[in-house]
């Protein structure tokens, strides 16, 4: 699929006061310690979790709550007609609340998978879909860590193209959120300093055609 846009951002979108509710709120949750989709929901012995914060390293917290999918949808299905992809989503997946510290970070991936989701439940709304958009929201400061930088390679998916990285800057003002296609490749840069909370959200529809 060729893309005119890689990403579509809005600077500062989200009030303040919403996101530091969005970080209390997390903060209040027990946490765990992120993981990727190879992995599943097993417990992970000793030489699979040095496997897994090779890759990624972070740790997070769901949330299911309509106030945060209100103020974030919007702007979803805004980027979506103003970026020209025009995807078919109606389902979003669980508000994932991510804290970075210092030397955590999360490698090179893509956040959609090769095939569709296959519930036990076929009345599952997930069920048969893909991840067409993601989401990223910026909820910390940028005064309160250094490093963290989210980061696009443009390749597209072709391994035989020179990798073309760049850094997107524009969601480091607090509130900010970037929407882009979930098969873009992507990467949380290392934490050199401090702490960096985002929330992101994954927004499924049927596989394209």
């Amino acid at each position: 699929m060729q893309l005119t846009n890689y990403y579509w951002y809005f600077q500062s979108a989200i009030p303040e006061r919403i996101c530091n509710d969005i970080v209390r709120y997390g903060k209040q949750m027990q946490d765990q310690m992120a993981v990727t989709g190879g992995y599943g929901n097993k417990p992970l012995n000793e030489n699979q979790v040095k496997d897994l914060k090779n890759k990624r390293n972070s740790d997070i917290v769901w949330m299911n709550d309509r106030w945060i999918y209100n103020g974030i949808q919007p702007y979803i299905n805004k980027a979506n007609e103003s970026a020209g992809w025009n995807f078919q989503w109606d389902w979003s997946e669980s508000c994932q609340f991510t804290k970075y510290t210092k030397g955590q970070f999360y490698d090179w991936h893509a956040d959609s998978w090769d095939k569709p989701y296959i519930r036990e439940n076929v009345n599952d709304p997930s069920h048969g879909k893909i991840r067409k958009l993601s989401v990223t929201v910026t909820l910390s400061d940028p005064k309160e860590y250094n490093g963290g930088e989210l980061e696009f390679d443009l390749r597209n998916l072709d391994p035989d193209k020179k990798r073309n990285v760049i850094k997107c800057k524009e969601i480091l003002p607090k509130g900010s959120l970037v929407v882009f296609p979930s098969f873009v490749w992507h990467r949380v840069c290392p934490v050199k300093k401090g702490s960096r909370h985002s929330l992101v959200i994954w927004n499924l529809g049927w596989p394209f055609k």
